[in-house]
């Protein structure tokens, strides 16, 4: 059974800092490439950042420079740095594990963690 369970949200004030955990469970974790979204209420969920098998990493325009997504595959865990907070990062954050295959491809998703930057 494939598990992705994300840790370390919560209440933090603007300009503060939090880093999310996502540990992987039931998946050959260094296949697959690792996402962060994040749902705002009353919005769609968006993607905040991703990192490729390879490492590769790439961030929604208007977070590069405030948020750094880094894997460790030996703990099959996934970060999320997320520096100068601001109220409008608000949302629920939810790791996502992806990969191709040759007839279509497998997404799984944690069940989120709530962060709320506010004063």
């Amino acid at each position: 059974q494939v598990q992705l369970v994300e840790s370390g949200g919560g209440l933090v004030q603007p300009g503060g800092s939090l880093r999310l955990s996502c540990v992987a469970s039931g998946i050959i974790f260094n296949l697959y490439d690792m996402n962060w979204y994040r749902q705002a209420p009353g919005k769609q969920r968006e993607l905040v950042a991703s990192i490729s098998r390879g490492d590769r990493t790439d961030y929604a325009d208007a977070l590069k420079g405030r948020f750094t997504i880094s894997r460790d595959n030996a703990k099959s865990t996934v970060y999320l740095q997320m520096n100068s907070l601001k109220p409008e990062d608000t949302a629920v954050y939810y790791c996502n594990a992806g990969r191709a295959y040759n007839k279509g491809r497998a997404d799984y998703w944690g069940r989120g963690t709530q962060v709320t930057v506010s004063s």
